[in-house]
């Protein structure tokens, strides 16, 4: 199993591309046109980028993401407020939960939509989902946001 549909197994999902158009080049993972693919070489980006392993671990990229939220089982839906948080890098707590789809044990990974279904990242669920309104119900593990805070200032 490669990285991607192992990870993508950890939300109770599977995605399947066909290895014809998958391709790895120091442990990043591309998925290529037909036309792509019988051009591809020496690149640095190619295709859509899918995510990297780095030491045994998996980083996907908002691209794969995106397409987990059509074939994923575990996904919670949050408010306006809750959303705009989570993507300033902070947790969700039980009272900016509209609704959760799947698994609700603690420990799972859970992607994190808004109310228009736009995935914003994805946590871990550190609890009772159902439970106290002023508890952390989903740990941020990536978002959104995250690509925006890497940019430096000049």
């Amino acid at each position: 199993m490669r990285p991607f549909e192992a990870f993508a197994s950890r939300f109770g999902g599977k995605i399947v591309f066909n290895p014809e158009f998958i391709v790895e080049k120091n442990q990043r993972y591309y998925l290529l046109s037909p036309r792509l693919k019988r051009m591809h070489g020496n690149f640095y980006y190619a295709g859509l980028y899918l995510g990297k392993s780095k030491k045994g671990v998996f980083f996907p990229s908002f691209n794969l993401l995106d397409m987990l939220v059509d074939v994923a089982a575990n996904k919670v839906v949050v408010d306006r407020k809750a959303a705009w948080l989570f993507i300033c890098s902070r947790d969700v707590f039980g009272k900016g939960l509209v609704k959760i789809l799947g698994s609700k044990r603690n420990g799972d990974a859970t992607l994190v939509l808004n109310e228009f279904g736009e995935c914003l990242g994805f946590g871990k669920i550190t609890g009772d989902l159902g439970g106290s309104e002023e508890k952390v119900a989903v740990k941020n593990v990536l978002d959104v946001g995250d690509f925006l805070r890497r940019e430096t200032k000049f």
